[in-house]
């Protein structure tokens, strides 16, 4: 495409080098027999973990082919596959040991006249950490992506990194698999190790369902699992109502006041100490497994299977309790409080709950608000 053209005055695009290792790096990616197969649902869950974790619109398992990069998964982007040459990725594998994170590509002379960057996907941001073989060999990376710049928070580089390792891992578990599945008639020797090898992927697809359903910087439930824990408490109101005995079941919203000025002020650390300790809060007054949970942000859901009356106290418990933190910042919150009212589905319930929590916000803050005729 004329990218290299040495015309005085005309910026180029960097082109990758290539690996000292390329001839071997090559032969070992032809090995996992995976350059242009089939979606697979592995890879797409660890690309989705992935770009929900980094908050960003793409996320990609990237495969550097001799000529080409090649994406096994993919998210945000319709292309399959673009040429090596203009692969940020390319630039990451030189390096397999480290993951590359570009904060602005507009200030990064090997990407700033870039096709990828001047015209779409208008990368600004890019992240990726090498997929690593057992030998040696980086394959290609997983990556996130941003139209914006931005910067990778700690627990998001950690997270980026551990993802990267889980593939390198699923890659490998693939590769082995199937070569023992050819050989599985010969031998039970064979029969024995691919039972291993598949018991050690479903462990690791147990451990990936467990990040999927954890707030990372808290560790609390995340919305997923607190949504998958209401489901299980209707159940139980329902049972408890074909049995005629009392059911009552609440959902509450909180959100912190004023927490964008405490991250515009103090910076996203203090924030992310805020938010630790605001969890730790939240923990001692859930009364149910999964009763607790960080919605996104600096907002948290509460759930209570008790009377009214009690689901209300609580929520001044804990209104309370956030106001006497001693975190060094004044601190409060606001709380929307609905009851689960019968033959309502649990997102009616949670969206007067939200209702209620913007009432509390208008009300002055740092309240209890009860969602309208309940």
């Amino acid at each position: 495409m004329g990218f290299d053209s040495p015309t005085p005055g005309i910026r180029v695009v960097q082109k990758p080098e290539i690996p000292a290792n390329e001839a071997a790096r090559l032969a070992a990616l032809r090995s996992y027999d995976i350059l242009d197969t089939a979606p697979e649902k592995d890879f797409d869950d660890l690309v989705a973990i992935a770009a929900a974790i980094c908050d960003v619109p793409t996320a990609l398992v990237s495969l550097i082919d001799a000529d080409r990069q090649w994406f096994k998964s993919r998210i945000g982007l319709a292309a399959s596959e673009t040429p090596r040459e203009l692969a940020f990725c390319a630039h990451a594998i030189l390096e397999p040991n480290r993951t590359m994170v570009v904060p602005d590509t507009h200030n990064d002379a090997r990407f700033a006249d870039s096709p990828l960057v001047l015209d779409d996907p208008n990368i600004r941001f890019y992240a990726g950490a090498p997929l690593v073989t057992p030998g040696g060999e980086a394959l290609g990376t997983l990556c996130v992506i941003d139209r914006e710049p931005r910067e990778l928070r700690q627990h998001q580089y950690l997270a980026l990194q551990a993802l990267s390792t889980q593939t390198s891992r699923l890659l490998e578990l693939r590769r082995v698999s199937r070569a023992l599945a050819r050989q599985l008639q010969e031998s039970d020797w064979y029969e024995q190790r691919l039972l291993q090898y598949q018991a050690e992927l479903e462990a690791d697809n147990a451990d990936l369902t467990a990040l999927t359903r954890t707030d990372l910087l808290t560790g609390l439930p995340n919305r997923r699992a607190f949504a998958l824990a209401l489901e299980q408490a209707l159940a139980r109101q329902q049972a408890l109502t074909r049995q005629q005995a009392p059911a009552s079941l609440h959902v509450a919203v909180l959100d912190i006041d004023h927490f964008k000025t405490i991250n515009d002020i103090h910076g996203h650390p203090e924030g992310d100490r805020v938010l630790l300790a605001v969890a730790d809060a939240l923990r001692l007054y859930a009364t149910a497994p999964g009763g607790v949970a960080r919605y996104g942000g600096e907002e948290f859901l509460m759930m209570f299977e008790c009377g009214q009356a009690q689901a209300q106290l609580q929520c001044e418990y804990v209104r309370e309790a956030v106001a006497n933190l001693p975190v060094g910042l004044p601190l409060t919150i606001s709380i929307g409080l609905a009851t689960h009212r019968p033959g309502e589905d649990a997102a009616a319930t949670f969206a007067r709950a939200d209702q209620a929590l913007y009432a509390a916000k208008r009300g002055g803050r740092n309240r209890v608000e009860v969602a309208e005729g309940d």
